[in-house]
């Protein structure tokens, strides 16, 4: 016994007790910080009580963390002390290093490295229940908190550095959130994960990139025989279709095939009928975001635009499944099968038109070409070469090569491409 009349077994329940409550500070900070912000936020909105507890201290983490570590340093002075009295107790003498020795392991085991291991690995099971105590703490010692933060706050703007509210720091950029949906696979299937990263590129791409161009567009001269022109709409493949006056350039409606049924009845069906069903064009600039049209679109209740560029002049068309298929992909289970500008060839390269652009070659293909700069397979190889070539010449894309079959004019025509790995195997399977 000692002389004040505390004996041993009082001091060891006191260790233990201060040794419990050093632990409960630790872990209740490491499952605070370790909680997922952003299904925080989902529980909190879904009423959790725990959740809208943890968010109310998280609001003021500079008081959260004053509470947490004046009750964590008090808790831990005490138990030295007591350690010291235990020692006393047992040796008959102050026994400062051996018992700073066994304090510092048993702290670290106990109140240390296993709470907060439990905590980083059931952050909501430690944070949620823990959140009672510390708001109670909060409420008690808000003087000696006030104090602590007041004095503390003053030494960090001293230093130079500046308080950042929580919603600054939880901002994600589009790389960040593209890095946390990749990171989702076990949450999300990978069909949709490919479609939320599709719809964070739309930000990244413009019309000039997916329409169809110019050349390609089929549309309709209102110049033409009047059979011709009944003949090109019952063939057509296509609901939208751009009449224009002798060229594409003077684009004057597009007509929807859907009224075609009414005015084939007329008896006396003539062009200015045919022109009285068309839609006033919609023009837009060939440097505007999908996104940005995507929402045009939904504003304007139409589905097909034209893009011209900086002079007016007609680049090419774009539709609303234009763009939807840069987010869901091909409206089809077979890409490569259906796309008349690649065919796949018995040795399994690809035979692809040169006009076929960089991104459809590697939506459907699965590759990554280099998208940052000409928008079509002939403008790439054009810019290697930098000049149009008289015959046959292989051209090395890093990944891939590129052999050019067929030159049409000035401008390269067919091209024959595949992998450089799989040209890599190819070779050393050859015998020497």
């Amino acid at each position: 016994m000692l002389t004040d009349g505390t004996s041993l077994p009082s001091l060891v329940l006191l260790f233990l007790f201060l040794l419990g409550a050093s632990a409960y500070f630790s872990g209740s900070e490491t499952g605070m910080m370790r909680l997922n912000r952003y299904r925080l936020k989902h529980l909190k909105r879904s009423k959790h009580p725990g959740a809208t507890r943890v968010s109310k201290l998280l609001d003021k983490p500079d008081r959260l963390i004053g509470i947490i570590l004046i009750g964590n340093n008090f808790v831990n002075f005490l138990a030295a002390s007591t350690a010291t009295s235990i020692a006393i107790v047992l040796l008959g003498e102050p026994a400062p290093f051996l018992t700073a020795v066994i304090l510092t392991i048993v702290v670290l085991i106990f109140a240390e490295v296993t709470p907060k291991t439990i905590a980083a690995l059931h952050p909501e099971k430690v944070a949620f229940p823990s959140s009672l105590l510390l708001g109670l703490l909060l409420k008690l010692l808000y003087p000696a908190v006030w104090l602590v933060n007041s004095v503390s706050n003053f030494l960090v703007r001293l230093a130079g550095f500046r308080h950042q509210g929580e919603d600054h720091n939880q901002q994600l950029s589009s790389e960040e959130l593209r890095t946390v949906v990749r990171e989702s696979t076990a949450q999300i299937p990978s069909g949709r994960q490919g479609m939320l990263l599709n719809i964070l590129d739309l930000d990244n791409v413009c019309v000039d990139d997916i329409m169809v161009p110019r050349n390609e567009v089929s549309g309709i001269d209102i110049e033409d025989r009047l059979d011709d022109i009944l003949d090109q709409i019952r063939n057509s493949q296509h609901t939208l279709v751009p009449i224009y006056k002798k060229e594409i350039n003077s684009i004057i409606g597009i007509l929807h095939l859907r009224s075609m049924g009414r005015l084939i009845r007329l008896e006396n069906l003539n062009k200015a009928a045919l022109l009285q069903e068309t839609m006033e064009p919609y023009f837009i600039p060939e440097s505007t975001p999908l996104h940005t049209q995507l929402i045009n679109f939904q504003k304007k209740k139409v589905r097909m635009a034209v893009v011209v560029n900086e002079y007016g002049t007609v680049k090419g068309i774009v539709t609303l499944e234009d763009i939807l298929e840069e987010i869901v992909g091909e409206f089809t289970t077979d890409m490569a099968a259906s796309s008349r500008d690649i065919v796949q060839q018995e040795d399994g390269c690809y035979l692809v038109d040169g006009s076929t652009g960089i991104r459809e070659l590697n939506r459907i293909l699965s590759w990554n070409l280099d998208t940052s700069g000409p928008r079509t397979l002939n403008g790439l190889l054009m810019e290697i070469l930098q000049a149009i070539p008289d015959s046959s010449v292989g051209v090395d894309l890093d990944d891939y090569y590129a052999e050019i079959i067929q030159i049409q004019g000035n401008m390269i025509r067919s091209v024959k491409m595949r992998e450089a790995k799989r040209l890599q195997l190819k070779a050393a399977s050859e015998p020497n």
